[in-house]
């Protein structure tokens, strides 16, 4: 009897890797919500470039999420856990026109603040572009982290940027995006690079300014003339069912394809700066190994071949040189670090641009915070005395047997719509002061209420 199949693949419990798809975020990969605080005062450019920022930070990122006007940051900070969420990217707009990014670890901090000086918008970047680079697969993986002049040689933590600082911002900017494992990364998933170079001042006067540059990474042979290649490139058009002339070169005026791949008997044919192979390549170049498979030659043929005295083929590794060329995708952002708290956007300040405090009124705020943190846990222990002793009366409450002439549900109900808000105080609008509780006891007093359910029809 045939053996019965034991499925591994889709039965649950299988021991299988867990495979990262092109376009989705592992369980495993930071993820990040870019969010704008106060959507209706913001204005159009700080949403488009919250918009932008989501691109770059794709795919371990919500893209699709959408803010209203009455959501407050609460409401993010609660969907963090579910959701898996490690970083927040908020961005508003102060009361005196500066546009602010707060980048925060969830849940707890610490927040970093930052002055966006100046920014760019994808579509600023793109205009001023000769040969624009449109949305692709380039977004299905995240980019390529590089960071530029973090660290101060000789900072330590009496500078005015001190060296902990540097540390703090590091690492933030780090966990944004997964680690990259060189030994098995393919080379092909990295089509990004975001790039964030630290302006080093000349003056050691405590600024931190991060310029904030995104591109795409494309690359060409180098061993194909240009030519060559255009002509590849047309020939793919023409099996395309909605080809364009514009990507064609043009030889109505040559009488022969050398013309145009040599530039004629004496050099002067139809060269231009577009079609020219002799054109100057200043782009970076490496040298690409083909992994393309081979076919190998089997045991059997390969003994014929030694009998026959024919010399075995010896393979050899096509290397290609290819040219690496970066083509900026936007945003633009020029960030200026401000603050940094300990909590997330609440908590005891760690350091500061313009304020410096001395030892003694350090101090003095930590006696203040540690003050705050005891008032908060004894509110929390009071907290949860209050929740078990009104759970353990709930209990009792079900377990005692019901006297004549009281109803078990209708002390459910009570029980299930328990608040602690003291409604005697407030009319049906939740205001105070209105005389509308004691009309409606007058009416009862009076047999007014038995007129009017006479009138709708309950009795």
């Amino acid at each position: 009897m045939a053996r019965r199949r034991t499925k591994k693949r889709t039965h649950v419990g299988a021991n299988n890797p867990e495979t990262a798809s092109a376009g989705h975020a592992t369980a495993r990969d930071p993820k990040s919500m870019v969010i704008r605080i106060g959507a209706g005062q913001v204005g159009s450019s700080i949403s488009q470039l919250a918009t932008d920022v989501r691109k770059v930070m794709e795919p371990g990122t919500a893209s699709r999420l959408k803010e209203r006007r009455g959501n407050k940051l609460k409401d993010y900070v609660v969907m963090c856990g579910p959701l898996g969420v490690t970083h927040l990217m908020l961005f508003s707009r102060s009361e005196t026109g500066n546009t602010n990014l707060r980048m925060a670890l969830a849940p707890r901090g610490p927040t970093m603040h930052f002055r966006v000086e100046k920014y760019s918008l994808c579509k600023d970047v793109q205009r001023v572009q000769k040969h624009p680079r449109g949305g692709g697969k380039e977004f299905l993986t995240p980019p390529l982290l590089v960071m530029n002049s973090f660290s101060t040689p000789g900072a330590d933590s009496k500078s005015k940027v001190p060296k902990h600082l540097e540390s703090l911002a590091t690492t933030v900017f780090q966990s944004l995006f997964p680690p990259i494992n060189p030994q098995q990364t393919p080379l092909k998933s990295i089509r990004r690079v975001l790039l964030l170079n630290r302006e080093q001042s000349k003056e050691d006067d405590g600024t931190f300014i991060v310029n904030f540059r995104h591109y795409a990474i494309t690359t060409k042979s180098t061993t194909v003339s240009k030519p060559l290649r255009r002509i590849k490139a047309a020939e793919k058009l023409l099996t395309t069912k909605s080809s364009r002339q514009g990507h064609m070169p043009n030889l109505g005026k040559l009488e022969d394809i050398a013309d145009y791949m040599i530039g004629g008997e004496t050099g002067d044919g139809y060269m231009t700066d577009a079609t020219s192979g002799s054109e100057i390549d200043t782009d970076a170049e490496v040298e690409v190994v083909d992994n393309a498979p081979r076919r190998v030659m089997s045991t059997k043929a390969r003994l014929a071949a030694e009998q026959k005295g024919e010399e075995p083929e010896v393979e050899t590794e096509n290397v290609e040189r290819r040219a690496v060329k970066l083509v900026e995708l936007g945003p633009r952002m020029r960030l200026r670090l401000t603050k940094v708290e300990e909590g997330l956007c609440s908590g005891k300040i760690m350091w500061h641009e313009y304020v410096h405090k001395s030892r003694e009124e350090i101090k003095d705020l930590e006696k203040r915070w540690e003050q705050r943190r005891q008032e908060k846990e004894a509110r929390r222990r009071e907290q949860k005395v209050n929740v078990e002793r009104k759970k353990a009366e709930k209990e009792a409450k079900k377990k005692r047997p019901a006297k004549e002439g009281e109803e078990e549900d209708e002390d459910e109900d009570e029980d299930e719509n328990y608040s602690d808000v003291d409604f005697d105080d407030f009319d049906s609008e939740g205001l105070a002061g209105d005389a509308e509780f004691k009309a409606n006891e007058q009416m009862e007093e009076d047999g007014a209420w038995e007129e009017e359910r006479e009138e709708i029809g309950r009795e």
